[in-house]
């Protein structure tokens, strides 16, 4: 596989997206954001997302001349329409918005309607931690989970994100959905013909299922059961209820109809960390939990316990020293769609 540097790729997935007719700046946000997915290894959220997001945008499911319009309703609140932009792009202004609050009075967050599917809320938790934030993000999806005693789905996966910054550059990122597995591993095993665990979903009729097309056609399984089901729900009423978003089974399936307009919501919630302590006695903080945590590991563990996020950073900046390494064919079509 072929290895690329980050300027290079930027500036294809932007060239991808500007071809659709999507403003160059918004396009540029979009691009970086993928990109950076990319190269912390979230590959099912990374580049493959490009061509279904240049769809979209040339279908009508996806603004290609939004910018997002930012109020400030109170010292700490933003509010953010995205006027159905492309998600990544929406929630990197959307976090910087957040930031910005946080900036003038410790905490800010902003709330957003009229955005699309933003793909991991990793890059914008790297973003915040940078920028010695602390950050707690969330996001609303269409339906794949079934409440407590349902039997259709209603509730989206509702993937949250919290950041703690580290002055050594190892901040803690984590970044998960409220499904066992990201629908996007299912959609992958199906393509590949691969068979899944069978505590990730179910089929249509509810039934737990090793077969990842089925699975496909089905529901997703929520952590914890009951408890995980609750949370996605409370989290999709946080983050959409509150924004004007559209919530639970009003929000459609975009890879079904690339025409439909999402109006997904996000929350972005960031915290000035050094107004309650100095940078240098959080980063001191956060080593004594590396410490606690190795303390804690298994005789001989194989893989020891290590802070969320380690990998993925690792994973940056690797690909930052040596290039991105991305499949010979997914490169070949990003130059394609880009017309290089």
């Amino acid at each position: 596989m072929p290895k690329v540097n980050e300027t290079t790729l930027i500036d294809l997935v932007c060239h991808v997206f500007e071809r659709t007719g999507m403003r160059s700046d918004m396009a540029r946000d979009a691009a970086g954001v993928l990109v950076t997915t990319e190269m912390m290894g979230i590959r099912t959220h990374g580049l493959t997302r490009v061509e279904p997001y240049a769809t979209r945008l040339r279908d009508g499911g996806v603004n290609p001349a939004a910018l997002p319009i930012i109020t400030a309703p109170a010292p700490a609140l933003r509010q953010v329409d995205g006027q159905n932009g492309l998600g990544a792009a929406v929630a990197l202004r959307a976090t910087q918005a957040a930031m910005q609050a946080a900036r003038e009075v410790g905490l800010g967050a902003a709330f957003c309607r009229g955005s699309s599917h933003l793909g991991a809320l990793a890059p914008q938790l790297l973003l915040a931690a940078e920028a010695e934030f602390a950050a707690f993000f969330c996001t609303n999806t269409s339906p794949m989970i079934a409440p407590p005693g349902g039997q259709r789905p209603v509730i989206g996966n509702t993937p949250l994100g919290i950041a703690l910054p580290d002055q050594s550059g190892w901040h803690v990122i984590l970044d998960i959905a409220m499904s066992v597995v990201a629908r996007s591993r299912v959609r992958q095993a199906a393509a590949r013909g691969d068979a899944i665990p069978e505590s990730w979903a179910t089929d249509a009729a509810g039934n737990p299922t090793t077969d990842a097309a089925a699975a496909m056609q089905g529901m997703m399984q929520a952590i914890g059961g009951t408890k995980g089901a609750n949370l996605a729900l409370c989290l999709d009423l946080l983050v959409g209820g509150l924004s004007g978003a559209a919530m639970l089974s009003e929000i459609p399936n975009a890879n079904l109809d690339t025409q439909a307009v999402a109006n997904v919501g996000h929350l972005f919630l960031v915290i000035d960390a050094a107004r309650l302590m100095p940078p240098a006695a959080l980063s001191e903080r956060l080593g004594d939990a590396r410490e606690m945590l190795s303390r804690g590991a298994a005789e001989n563990a194989a893989a020891p316990p290590r802070m969320p996020g380690t990998r993925a950073l690792e994973k940056l900046a690797q690909a930052r020293s040596e290039g991105v390494e991305i499949e010979t064919k997914l490169y070949a079509r990003l130059q394609d769609l880009a017309g290089a």
